[in-house]
């Protein structure tokens, strides 16, 4: 036994010496490759719609393909099936219903091509199951309520589809509940009584209630009512940017208390506050009001749409916050709410991208600045993924407990 013992003391000692000349950068490598990560938020299925992008190949557009995710070390993602609010009447809402189910065909059809790269998961067991077989794990979110509409049945029907979590609304109101953004205001002052419905039959599906996009009166509600633990998708702290799309601090503590988490995201006007551009802010706020109704335009008319967004980006290019500045929200969320309430949600395609991280091939420089700041494997792990994996299992748990 003592041979045993000996021959054991000297290869944790072996380790040891190892593990002690690894550069900060080898470090954070190793950490990267070996925890389960996720990003709870891209928009990436409506690249799916551009012509000449192809998921499975190294994209020259967008921000994330199977083959970056991969170069990035990104296990799974969850694409948003994304509409934007549109009029809320019965011809509109059957529109964004078919709108809906036509991105989720999309992402369907978009992972079948490509078996051997990725799969889609609705359990947290899928996802480590395609980790285990060198697949990207692909899952599905709802960014915005809309296509709800006001048919509560239409609920269990995305669930059955592979939506897991419902962003309840996005930039302006909806029968759902109050945005954050809406230019008009608050019209229920929180959920409306529809709303409630929804929170609670997401609850009995054990489907993911997401706080992103909602106004913090609608925040409040959804904290008082829901069973389950929720997330932010992706947001940050409003304390180090002000920004209404941001969660304040006593958000934040009530967002633990819930058991919930929120998804550091990386669109860096919510990271930063802007610099002051007047030009660029004008010719982005006038080209905004054909956003309005994209979703009553045809498709030519919207592609028209996405270019002189993107002519815009390249002649008034914006100076981006930083992988620094990222962390110093991880850092303010940990300190306010604890290391197990805090994790990852991108907004790539959607606006998301910091310098250091500008797509999905780059977000070991992430775990790169939580190394420097001294974050242990174990804390890593949670923010890349453990967190909102936990909370994944707790929603299905609690929906089953009362089934």
């Amino acid at each position: 036994m003592k041979i045993v013992a000996g021959i054991f003391g000297f290869f944790v000692l072996l380790v040891s010496c190892q593990n002690s000349t690894e550069s900060v950068e080898d470090k954070a490598a190793r950490i990267h490759d070996q925890v389960f990560t996720v990003d709870t938020h891209c928009d990436t299925p409506m690249m799916l719609f551009r012509e000449g992008y192809d998921p499975g190949k190294k994209n020259e557009m967008g921000k994330v393909d199977f083959v970056r995710m991969k170069e990035g070390g990104m296990d799974a993602m969850f694409f948003a099936v994304f509409t934007g609010q549109g009029l809320r009447t019965d011809e509109a809402n059957a529109r964004v219903k078919a709108k809906a189910n036509e991105i989720i065909d999309s992402i369907y059809a978009a992972v079948k091509r490509y078996p051997d790269l990725a799969t889609v998961c609705t359990s947290p067991e899928d996802g480590y199951k395609a980790e285990k077989e060198g697949k990207r794990a692909i899952y599905l979110g709802m960014e915005n309520g809309y296509p709800i509409g006001r048919d509560i049945s239409l609920v269990k029907n995305y669930y059955e589809r592979g939506i897991r979590y419902v962003t309840l609304c996005h930039t302006s109101n909806n029968d759902i509940c109050d945005s954050s953004t809406d230019r008009k205001g608050s019209e229920y002052n929180g959920l409306s009584e529809f709303g409630d419905s929804v929170v609670k039959e997401m609850n009995r599906l054990g489907m993911i209630v997401d706080v992103s996009h909602i106004s913090d009166s609608s925040f409040y509600d959804v904290i008082r009512l829901t069973r389950a633990p929720v997330i932010a998708s992706h947001s940050c702290a409003r304390a180090l940017c002000d920004n209404p799309r941001n969660m304040n601090d006593d958000m934040l503590r009530m967002l633990a208390e819930n058991g919930g988490v929120i998804q550091m995201c990386i669109l860096s006007d919510y990271v930063k506050t802007p610099e002051p551009y007047p030009a660029r802010d004008s010719a982005f706020a006038e080209l905004r009001k054909k956003f309005e109704n994209f979703d009553e335009m045809t498709d030519d008319e919207k592609q028209q749409v996405r270019q002189e967004w993107s002519d815009l980006r390249k002649k008034y290019p914006r100076k981006l916050a930083t992988v620094s500045d990222v962390v110093d929200h991880i850092d303010h969320i940990v300190e306010v709410a604890g290391i197990d309430h805090v994790g990852i949600g991108t907004d790539f395609d959607g606006g998301g991208g910091v310098e250091g991280c500008n797509d999905v091939s780059e977000m070991g420089n992430i775990t790169l600045e939580l190394v420097k700041r001294g974050y242990t494997e174990n804390e890593i792990e949670k923010i890349w993924g453990g967190n909102f994996m936990r909370v994944f299992r707790e929603v299905r748990e609690k929906s089953q407990k009362s089934s």
